[in-house]
């Protein structure tokens, strides 16, 4: 498992490498658990010899402290000299082997040597003399590192104002071994606990991750048709929301299902009326004793039955499509040009039932944010109503006005119809919905599809009587779609 390279990038299949590999959560948690300790534990084991180190230097530096103050007490005035006088050997007194790692010099503030063993130590530079107090230094003498303890000693008294410094050196060999010992110490135990804590962090995240390995076998072991919500119950607080995502899709898919059986049963419903007509008309006709002009009103019948037929199923289509998720594709759609469009498609029919059909509209575009074809459709099924529930020499226009006092975009459709009671108008946007009395045919889809347009356009509609229809008995009707406000963007 290259930790690394997926720490930094995704994995790619060695086969093809354009092609990612499945990511795996239980590997992308392992990987950001342990690249950590791999980066860090290098580091761990430098610091720790760093530390050992400094650790060693405390009591090698005490052993030089309590040398060099023993020499310097040793320090005599015998017969005019100064003089290094010691009751034995400096080597057993300092305790100094023949391996040479321990030196030691006695030296006037001119450097003369009263004393040493012939290592050159010499004086220390640029430093402030002050008499009685052990001092520390690092230096290279003969090719090795070495640490240097000194004292001055004031000898003033003997031979007036001067100054001798005692200096013990000693190579920094023992301190480094002591340091690997430290180290050999610390290192080797985690070299045995390292396998034992990567196991305990692999079956940590293994009883961590089973959870959702049970919800996964929740799943699979359910039944196509069961939408219920899954339980919560003895669930770990970070798997809620997703069990709750999944729940309120569920709720939503189940809610479209019943939408759609409710729809496909409404339809079937509604087809079996035209179809059982045509196929009535069609076994009259295949009678010989039928005259021709019999046959040409069933021939016309059938046509009819034909038509209503296609419309309902025309309407089912448009339905269909105005619930489409596809619908969320918005762009700016200029609502003059739809709704001059729909006008002219429509104005030979209105003209054959000598109806005035008007078309107010601002000189310029005037842009929402939708989908075009849906937005014709809808303006469509809104003059086709008018025009159908419109007596002879009626009004009806179409009005687009670019805002409102909420700076909103609003479509018009008005009419001088038979309109819509009050009571009715929440229920005429039902499918298949039709007001009782009415004589005009039709499948009782198109104010369903025009609310779940201007749903899926974040619009809202209105109906209201025509205050401009005078008609005694025809209070007319006015449907209103009210666009949010336009993106400035969109206005140029």
């Amino acid at each position: 498992m290259n930790v690394i390279t997926r720490f930094f990038s995704f994995r790619r299949n060695p086969l093809n490498s354009g092609k990612p590999v499945q990511r795996s959560l239980f590997g992308e948690i392992l990987d950001w658990m342990m690249a950590p300790l791999l980066l860090l534990w290098p580091l761990s084991m430098g610091l720790t010899y760093l530390v050992a180190v400094q650790i060693a230097n405390v009591p090698f530096d005490r052993a030089l402290d309590d040398s060099v103050t023993l020499l310097a007490q040793q320090l005599k005035y015998r017969g005019g000299q100064v003089r290094l006088e010691l009751p034995v050997s400096p080597r057993e007194l300092l305790r100094i082997d023949d391996s040479g790692t321990t030196v030691y010099e006695v030296l006037t503030q001119y450097g003369s040597v009263i004393a040493g063993d012939g290592a050159g130590i010499g004086l220390p530079t640029n430093e402030e003399i002050i008499p009685g107090v052990v001092r520390f230094r690092s230096e290279t003498i003969a090719g090795q590192n070495m640490r240097i303890a000194y004292v001055w000693v004031d000898v003033g008294e003997m031979r007036g104002r001067e100054y001798a410094v005692v200096q013990v050196a000693e190579t920094l060999q023992k301190r480094r071994q002591l340091g690997n010992e430290i180290v050999k110490g610390v290192i080797i135990p985690q070299f045995l606990i390292f396998p034992i804590a990567v196991l305990l962090v692999w079956f940590g995240l293994s009883r961590g991750i089973a959870p959702l390995n049970s919800l996964q076998q929740t799943i699979r072991s359910r039944k196509p048709d069961d939408l219920s919500a899954l339980e919560t119950r003895d669930t770990p607080e970070e798997l809620i929301p997703l069990i709750s995502a999944l729940n309120d899709q569920l709720q939503k898919l189940e809610g479209t299902i019943s939408t759609q059986k409710r729809f496909i049963a409404d339809a079937a419903h509604q087809l079996k009326t035209p179809l059982a007509g045509m196929r009535m008309q069609a076994e009259l006709l295949m009678r010989d004793a039928r005259s021709p002009h019999e046959q040409i009103t069933m021939l016309e019948n059938l046509k009819l039955g034909t038509e209503r037929a296609t419309r309902l199923v025309n309407q089912m289509l448009a339905m269909a499509r105005a619930e489409s998720p596809a619908l969320t594709q918005h762009i700016a759609i200029d609502l003059v040009d739809i709704a001059r469009g729909v006008v002219q498609d429509f104005f030979s029919e209105a003209q054959n039932k000598r109806i005035d059909f008007g078309f107010e509209a601002p000189d310029h575009a005037v842009y929402v944010k939708g989908h075009e074809m849906s937005l014709t459709e809808m303006l469509k099924n809104l003059v086709d109503n008018a025009i159908r529930y419109t007596p002879e020499s009626g009004t009806i226009t179409v009005r687009v006005q670019d805002s409102d006092s909420q700076g909103g975009i609003i479509l018009e459709v008005e009419d001088s119809g038979m309109g819509i009671a009050e009571s009715e108008r929440e229920r005429v946007f039902d499918r298949f919905y039709r007001v009782l009395g009415t004589q005009v045919d039709g499948s009782g889809l198109g104010l369903s599809i025009v609310r779940e347009t201007a749903h899926q356009h974040g619009a809202t509609v209105a109906i209201a009587d025509n205050p401009k229809s005078t008609q005694p008995g025809f209070p007319g009707c006015v449907f209103r779609i009210s666009f949010p406000p336009v993106h400035r963007e969109l206005e140029h």
